[in-house]
């Protein structure tokens, strides 16, 4: 705590010392708006700290760029109070979970334990892709060359995803390095396709910025399992709002717990599967942190794997018992695709074989991870979920007068798990968010004044949904009196031109309250020729019916307001 402390007040002081550890990305963070919220009125929440965002994806997630010499502690804690933002937080850098690595620690025997053998006569993940968030992938490992598709370096933000570390050649070895081809090892899920996804520096640091990118990306570009072997992701926000979006998109991520030997005090999710590591006698490894937020145990001591010379070494850490639970979640995924996350989440937690205190403990979690009951308790899973959600809309209260950025928050709940929820104003959808608590920013200046109607519709995994009872209220915004005169034009003919025979004459007219409420008269030589309304207006001139000379065509225009516009040319005949 005495280090944190010190760092946290070298960053309000100044430049940090050389050869000093900063926790966190000096000058950024990140920030999750209310669904709903602009990137205009955005801007205008970060103004203040010459703060800019970049979006996540397609989620409400954001890295804030702040000016340099600014306080990223400072700013932080100021946004984290703001009504239109769901969360701020540091951009924190995050180590990877495991101990030390050593060639000649044996062989495979964490496969034995978690009996994979049996389950491969039932699946091998075939089908499935597990993105593995980590320092990339030897692509020329003979051990994982067939199991590779394209991934993406949110470290340099290129397609590279070569390994300059090794730890991520080792996590994806883990998990699904090839099977039945006589060399090497064999990953827990031996078909299933890794999808390289580069986060860390050459060093294995990564930050949850580079985290949540990761993950966004993957959930997009086609992953069902996402790996992350980093101590500290399950406490980000951040992370757990992408790992939300991912689950939503029918995926499972699954987390290490951590290698301090502690409870680490995170709260528990229902966004990621945080694993503990275990021994050859299914005993807690005594580095490996533990806590109410840790979901599984898995074999982590020992575990042979691929690494980044093309070779074979045994690691211990967390790092690995995260990949070994998530090619059991490939295997489970491959013999039932269609099942929902939270089915595959019920049958993994169900099948684990109970370690410690009886049911769900902070140890072990719900168990060790058992690969053919998982599978077995996959294929039995029930049918498909036909019940839908309840939601509510909790502020505004019906009747309430609103105006400008309204605030709007919304209750849901599921038997399963609520996967969105969409706000409709007046019938028209708003907004939707996928991660609770979910909340809303409302612009009610873009509706007339007077009654407006809100209401939410929640959604679960298996498409089930419901609507909210509507809540009325009263828009009430100051009326600002319209003193803008329309933009008119005379299209053709232009002035100065000559004209003869059937001559088409042609406006434009525009108005910064729409065109809908425009008047348009067109005369000639002060007579009333042609009249209409919107944004243009057509007249034929047949010139065989004036005289030779000169003739003045003039437009003018009202708006609802009653302000005017006019144009006019002269021409000569």
């Amino acid at each position: 705590m005495r280090d944190i402390a010190l760092a946290s007040l070298c960053l309000l002081c100044g430049p940090m010392a050389l050869g000093q550890t900063q926790e966190w990305a000096p000058g950024r963070l990140l920030l999750q708006t209310r669904a709903g919220l602009s990137a205009a009125d955005l801007a205008k929440v970060l103004q203040p700290h010459r703060g800019v965002a970049r979006r996540v994806g397609n989620t409400d997630l954001h890295i804030v760029d702040l000016p340099a010499h600014a306080s990223e502690v400072a700013v932080q804690q100021l946004l984290a109070h703001h009504p239109l933002l769901k969360f701020a937080e540091l951009d924190r850098r995050v180590a990877p979970g495991y101990v030390s690595n050593d060639p000649y620690l044996g062989s495979q025997w964490h496969l034995g334990k978690i009996n994979a053998g049996a389950a491969w006569d039932t699946s091998q993940g075939a089908g499935v892709t597990i993105a593995v968030l980590d320092t990339g992938v030897t692509s020329s490992h003979a051990d994982l060359v067939s199991r590779l598709v394209p991934g993406w370096n949110f470290y340099n933000y290129n397609s590279d995803t070569s390994d300059p570390h090794g730890h991520g050649t080792a996590v994806a070895g883990t998990a699904a390095a090839a099977t039945d081809n006589a060399i090497g090892v064999a990953g827990v899920a031996g078909a299933a396709k890794i999808m390289p996804v580069r986060i860390a520096d050459p060093t294995a640091y990564a930050y949850w910025s580079t985290v949540a990118q990761g993950l966004t990306w993957a959930a997009d570009n086609g992953a069902r399992v996402a790996n992350i072997s980093y101590v500290g992701v399950a406490g980000s926000a951040s992370v757990q709002s992408a790992a939300q979006y991912m689950k939503n998109k029918g995926g499972l991520v699954v987390v290490c717990a951590g290698n301090n030997g502690i409870d680490e005090g995170i709260a528990p999710t229902t966004t990621m599967i945080p694993v503990s590591a275990t021994d050859s006698a299914d005993a807690k490894a005594t580095w490996s942190s533990y806590g109410s937020f840790v979901a599984m145990s898995a074999p982590g001591v020992g575990i042979w794997t691929t690494d980044r010379s093309g070779g074979y070494t045994a690691w211990n850490g967390t790092s690995f018992a995260s990949p070994v639970t998530a090619g059991v979640v490939a295997l489970m995924m491959a013999a039932r695709p269609a099942l929902t996350p939270a089915q595959l989440e019920t049958a993994l937690y169900s099948s684990a074989t109970d370690l410690g205190a009886v049911g769900r403990d902070i140890y072990f979690g719900y168990g060790r991870v058992n690969a053919p009951a998982a599978v077995a308790a996959a294929l039995a899973a029930s049918a498909a979920d036909t019940l839908p959600p309840a939601t509510a809309i909790a502020n505004p209260l019906a009747g309430a007068s609103v105006s400008g950025l309204v605030a709007v928050d919304a209750s849901a709940s599921d038997n399963v798990g609520v996967a969105r929820v969409e706000l409709r104003v007046n019938g028209s959808l708003l907004a939707t968010d996928t991660t609770a608590p979910y909340q809303f920013t409302w612009d009610s200046t873009k509706v007339a004044n007077g009654s407006a109607s809100l209401a939410t519709t929640a959604y679960d995994a298996a498409g089930n949904s419901k609507a909210s009872t509507t809540v009325n209220v009263t828009v009430a915004n100051p009326v600002v009196a319209d003193t803008t005169p329309p933009s008119v034009q005379i299209k053709n003919p232009l002035a100065g031109s000559t004209v003869s025979g059937n001559v088409p004459v042609s406006t434009s007219a525009s108005d910064n309250s729409g065109s809908a409420g425009l008047k348009q008269q067109l005369f000639l030589d002060g007579k009333l020729v042609a009249s209409g309304t919107g944004a243009s207006l057509s007249w034929a001139w047949n010139t065989r019916k004036t005289s030779a000379g000169s003739h003045t065509l003039q437009l003018v225009v009202d708006d609802a307001a009653g302000n005017r516009g006019s144009a006019s040319v002269t021409v000569n005949q």
